[in-house]
């Protein structure tokens, strides 16, 4: 009786991982949308600048150079900008590949499988409802600021003194949460209306940062780095990479840019260059504005409120004060934009593929975008912009971002080793014929694999030799064994990100001041190092898939690689409370893909699913089966598939 439950729970358990394992297979034409297609290569770049330059360099500049790095908030900003870089080649070559709306949630349905896709997608919905949120906060305390603290007072006088408790605001943002409400209904009226006032405010934008660079290196006093002052690192090195970790948020906007595929002119042209044009345009903005404060007031000087403004105030230009402010006003509105365009396209793509509720997947016919989820997603930031704190909003928005980042890096090296397989067409895959034909007199009667031979064998193999060993380093084999092309690359890719939590858990430890290394803990380091470099070996080991023409991430594996690592890093410069909120908001996910996505998945339907579940089934069943057509073979009988060998 035990091993009875014991094989019950095994195939249960099976079941389980084969479904939540399963990859989401694409046909047909990949340009094929409800959406409208109108965007061009200028409308992506200026959404992708817009929805980065807002709240990040009018708030988070002076945030970070006050209370965390300093004056190094050049190099936190230089810092995150560089690991962003390195994400958004990755999501550049993806956006090329895959031009749908979901961004990193489809790259990662494609490539490592659904339950993670599921993780990353519910993490995008964070990303982009608190960023909203948080950009909406900061625009009500930009306009509190210009009108001298009156909205925030009266708001006190309504509350008759009362406060809430962290990691609540003080008083409810009712002016942030209307404007939530008011730019979700501006969005409803069609992506190229909305695109044409997004290009608009950006440009403004990017005219008040121009003066801001001016302003600043004109008026700047070399002496507010100097010792004197607290010298360029104040807080050291560790509150760069602190900082860095906070200045991550100025940079989530670029994934609008993957977002937008499905609205894209080209997609194949447009996403690589939007990416690339963006992330230059705003790294370098953003370390130069940086600096440019820095160098006008003393750090400790700086109101984090309204940074900019009240710097050049102070120095004797009020009149900056004012034409900063409609530049930050412009910004904040544009990276709100950015957020609300992208959280109801992410929630479309979920429902689209019954990991949401189907009610999610609905496109307006007149306007082509998807109002029911523009409605929810603007109630749902309003009522976060209305009781939740800035800072604490930033915060938690970081994790679900590097997540994301880190799964889409290592998302490119496996797909870039995985050999390309073309499926069976749908009206021959539903039929047992398709599945399998007798193996030849010649096949291998020993082989285990003969079973599933037949069923591969409809699998057209459109790039031989991807994932195999390169012919130099052969002698690899004795060592790897005999696996799948591509699973040696996957598995390494584990690997290597096990050892960038072990690599940055012993940095962090080791940096403690009252921890006292040993020999033993840098034995530990140099073994977890080598292990690195050992996964980076063996994927480099084996062959990638030929170019197809469109925009490749240079250097695989080495930028991916250096991607996860960095985004790793910066993970564990998180507050542990950042973590608890994190774990919260990921059990209420975790129940929605149990209890309702795992169960209604259309990969649980696909019209390809026998096919490629007799390709990949179990050894034991393989054999079996194999064994049945062997035996029928020798008898001249056509063998007799049942139900119960289409079902797991």
């Amino acid at each position: 009786m035990p091993s009875v439950r014991r094989m019950i729970l095994g195939h249960v358990m099976s079941g389980l991982c084969t479904k939540m394992n399963r990859t989401k297979k694409l046909q047909g034409d990949l340009l094929e949308t409800p959406m409208k297609r109108c965007l061009s290569t200028f409308d992506i770049t200026l959404l992708g600048v817009g929805h980065m330059v807002g709240a990040g360099i009018y708030v988070l500049t002076g945030t970070v150079a006050r209370d965390t790095a300093g004056p190094g908030v050049v190099l936190s900003f230089l810092l995150a900008g560089i690991a962003s870089l390195l994400a958004a080649l990755c999501y550049a070559e993806f956006g090329a590949r895959i031009p749908k709306a979901g961004s990193a949630y489809v790259y990662t349905y494609i490539s490592v499988g659904e339950f993670w896709a599921f993780v990353i997608g519910w993490n995008i919905i964070l990303e982009h409802m608190i960023g909203a949120a948080s950009v909406a906060r900061a625009w009500s305390g930009y306009v509190d600021s210009l009108a001298g603290g009156s909205i925030s007072n009266y708001s006190r006088r309504i509350m008759h003194g009362y406060t809430m408790a962290e990691p609540l605001g003080s008083v409810p943002d009712v002016l942030a949460a209307a404007l939530c409400l008011f730019y979700a209904m501006l969005l409803t009226l069609g992506v190229k209306s909305s695109a044409t006032v997004n290009s608009l405010l950006t440009l403004v934008n990017l005219g008040v940062m121009g003066l801001v660079i001016g302003l600043g290196f004109a008026y700047a006093k070399l002496s507010n780095w100097s010792c004197e002052h607290g010298g360029f690192l104040p807080y050291g090195f560790t509150g760069v990479l602190a900082g860095a970790a906070t200045c991550f948020y100025a940079y989530v906007g670029f994934d609008s840019i993957a977002t937008s595929g499905e609205e894209a002119r080209d997609p194949a042209y447009s996403i690589p260059r939007a990416t690339l044009f963006s992330m230059t345009i705003v790294t370098v903005g953003y370390v130069l504005v940086g600096a440019a404060l820095t160098l006008v007031i003393p750090y400790w000087k700086i109101n984090p409120t309204a940074a900019l403004p009240e710097a050049f105030s102070s120095i004797g230009i009020p009149w900056a004060k004012y034409v900063i402010s409609i530049g930050a006003l412009c910004g904040m509105t544009t990276t709100l934009f950015g957020s609300l365009f992208s959280l109801p396209r992410i929630m479309y793509a979920m429902a689209n593929d019954g990991l949401l509720f189907g009610f999610l997947g609905h496109i307006n016919n007149r306007t082509q975008v998807p109002v029911l989820n523009l409605a929810i997603s603007g109630f749902l930031s309003a009522l976060i912009a209305l009781l939740f704190d800035l800072q604490h909003l930033v915060e938690f928005m970081s994790i679900g971002t590097f997540l994301a980042y880190t799964i889409v890096s290592a998302s490119v090296i496996i797909l870039r080793y995985r050999p390309e397989k073309v499926t069976p067409s749908p009206s021959n895959a539903g039929t047992p014929s398709s599945l399998t034909s007798p193996p030849t007199e010649g096949a291998d009667s020993n082989s285990d694999c003969n079973s599933v031979t037949s069923a591969e064998s409809e699998l057209l193999d459109l790039s031989e030799g991807t994932g195999k060993l390169k012919s130099r380093y052969i002698w690899l084999a004795n060592f790897l064994g005999s696996c799948k092309p591509g699973d040696v690359v996957t598995g390494s890719v584990m690997i290597y990100t096990a050892g960038c939590i072990s690599l940055c858990f012993l940095f962090i430890l080791i940096s403690q001041t009252y921890f006292a290394p040993a020999l033993w803990d840098y034995f530990v380091l140099a073994n977890v190092i080598l292990l690195l470099i050992g996964s980076l070996f063996v994927i480099i080991a084996h062959q990638q898939s030929p170019p197809t023409g469109k925009f490749r991430v240079p250097m695989v594996p080495v930028i991916p690689a250096l991607s996860i690592l960095f985004n790793i890093g910066l993970m564990f410069h998180l507050s542990l409370l950042t973590w608890l909120r994190f774990l919260v908001w990921m059990v209420v996910g975790m129940l929605i893909y149990f209890l309702y996505g795992i169960h209604y998945s259309k990969e649980a339907a696909s019209p390809n699913s026998y096919s490629i579940l007799m390709a990949t089934s179990e050894a034991g069943r393989g054999a079996k089966w194999g064994a049945t057509l062997r035996v029928n073979q020798k008898s001249d009988k056509v063998p007799i598939l049942n139900e119960e060998d289409f079902v797991h």
